[in-house]
């Protein structure tokens, strides 16, 4: 009893999200119930040993002031979309769904972002890749492609989580390797068993995951990579001429992307040391995230959305390298009526060699 009076008094946050861990009575570990992770007491106390006794930093707290004094929030009654800007700049529509926004005030500075990644393509440059991409597609709505659609691309700063995550694998398998060959009249076949054990931790970095709940997840990984090379510490500076959104999904919220994309990379770091069996027998397999240190940034995006028949449509460009993706509306009408004149034609040309062989 004794014991569980000292773990009552005591609490402890989750090193992969900072929430509050719980003690499960029935496995004996603290858990969280935001990201589900576990871990026993003693993994705990010594992962969580360099955050119990660190400072806060002061330059960092100054840094957070002026973020609170500097940057504008406005509101869209509409989608409820946040959008920030600075404090020279006027945020007039919303680049979500085109209505207008309205200022609702300061943001505190834990919104303050720690890196940033600057513009490289300005706004003629997305334009004009976007111009080259949607020529290739026939079946679009014709104003999709009109210059009052292409003023509504908007320089954005999406916020992303990257998370640094160190995995504690355990793999144990029994691979078999086959052999055969014919010697004479005889067919012989060798088989050979090994034991496949690895153990140990795997450390995965820069894992991105979005924190704007409006953007589909999917849209904003199709954009990726952005080169971490660029990273810079965040200034006010960098929002000069430019929106950005207030991040309205939490490190808990992203966690579980997060914890897939470390699982699914950790797991391709152990295969690949495997080598090559003719088959695999796997009893084992688990990767486990022990810790997670999360960098909150803004990441460049050129961003569009389009409206059509009730559905919106989103186009996104990475503003570092360029890299386009999106789905495009199709104009069924147009279709219909292209493969109607396709249709008539190929009746007239057959009409004509069957008329040429009468």
């Amino acid at each position: 009893m004794k014991g569980v009076t000292l773990l009552d008094a005591a609490i402890y946050k989750c090193p992969n999200c900072n929430a509050d861990l719980k003690f499960d009575p029935v496995t004996q570990k603290l858990s969280c119930e935001y990201c589900l992770s576990s871990f026993t007491i003693d993994e705990i106390k010594k992962l969580c040993a360099d955050a119990e006794n660190s400072i806060p930093d002061q330059a960092a707290v100054q840094e957070q002031q002026e973020f609170e004094e500097h940057t504008n929030l406005y509101h869209c009654s509409s989608c409820g979309a946040d959008i920030m800007c600075d404090d020279r700049q006027t945020a007039l529509f919303c680049y979500y769904c085109h209505n207008p926004v309205i200022l609702s005030g300061k943001l505190t500075g834990e919104y303050k972002p720690d890196k940033v990644i600057g513009f490289k393509l300005n706004k003629d440059m997305a334009v004009d890749m976007f111009k080259r991409w949607v020529e290739k597609r026939m079946f679009v709505p014709r104003d999709f492609k009109s210059e009052q659609q292409l003023e509504k691309i908007t320089g954005l700063y999406v916020p992303f989580w990257a998370a640094d995550c160190s995995i504690n694998a355990d793999f144990n398998a029994v691979g078999k390797k086959v052999r055969s060959w014919t010697s004479g009249e005889y067919h012989y076949t060798e088989t050979k068993e090994f034991r496949v054990i690895r153990r140990g931790n795997i450390m995965v970095e820069g894992i991105p995951a979005d924190g704007e709940s409006k953007i589909d997840d999917l849209l904003m990984e199709s954009i990726e990579p952005f080169d971490y090379s660029e990273l810079k510490d965040f200034s006010m500076s960098y929002l000069s001429g430019f929106y950005a959104d207030k991040y309205d999904v939490d490190k808990a919220g992203v966690f579980p992307r997060i914890r897939t994309r470390a699982s699914q990379a950790g797991k391709k770091v152990v295969r690949d040391s495997i080598g090559s069996y003719t088959s695999l027998n796997v009893s084992v397999e688990q990767y486990n995230i022990m810790k997670t240190d999360w960098q909150y940034m803004m990441l460049p995006v050129w961003f569009m959305s389009y409206k059509y028949k009730d559905k919106v449509y989103e186009f996104a460009i990475n503003g570092q390298t360029g890299k386009l993706a999106g789905t495009p509306p199709l104009d069924r009408r147009k279709l219909r009526l292209t493969c109607l004149a396709l249709g008539v034609g190929i009746s007239l040309i057959l009409g004509f060699i069957g008329g040429g062989f009468i």
